[in-house]
């Protein structure tokens, strides 16, 4: 169950005691140490439960933990540890090998994780940007410069007869093209 805030803040109706501690960020004076910035956090919990009891004063108060990023995986993705790929290329996520018609490809950590992330998800469409998230992370910092490094640094150790199957999208990222057709170019 997902619940959004309105855009304007409504009138507490009848005040609340807790209202009392709230106040906007803007509130304090110039200068004042007191008007830290706020930080939000969006909390997820069951249907049905008290939030008045979930944060009550004299109450234990629930262990919160970030959500692995393996939860949030598309379900069209296959399962970890299954083989992906297609009749060519192959990722084995167990081994953490990669293999082009046969042949085991000598590949960094990084490049087996482009690769195969854009096997996963063939023909979609990756940014720059998406890519340097879901391969390097969210705390990487860095450019679209540095997906188009490891992708050549793919495509020739894809091989001449399969480097056309990683296809660039001018000015929006790259694609994964699993049929033969993709890699002759007419």
């Amino acid at each position: 169950m997902t619940t959004a805030l309105p855009a304007q803040p409504a009138p507490l109706d009848p005040p609340s005691a807790d209202a009392r501690h709230l106040r906007l960020v803007g509130e304090g004076a110039p200068g004042d140490a007191a008007s830290a910035p706020l930080v939000g956090y969006l909390l997820l919990v069951p249907e049905g439960t008290d939030l008045g009891e979930l944060f009550a004063k004299d109450r234990p108060r629930p262990r919160i933990r970030p959500v692995p990023p393996a939860t949030a995986a598309p379900a069209a993705a296959p399962a970890a540890g299954r083989p992906a790929g297609d009749d060519v290329v192959r990722i084995d996520p167990v081994r953490h090998v990669a293999e082009v018609a046969g042949r085991e490809l000598d590949l960094t950590y990084l490049e087996f994780e482009l690769l195969a992330h854009l096997v996963r998800h063939p023909h979609q469409v990756h940014s720059r940007d998406r890519l340097v998230t879901a391969v390097w992370g969210y705390d990487h910092i860095g450019d679209g410069r540095t997906v188009d490094v490891h992708i050549a640094r793919l495509r020739r150790k894809l091989g001449r007869a399969h480097r056309q199957r990683i296809v660039t999208v001018r000015r929006v990222g790259y694609k994964y093209v699993p049929e033969a057709a993709a890699c002759h170019r007419p």
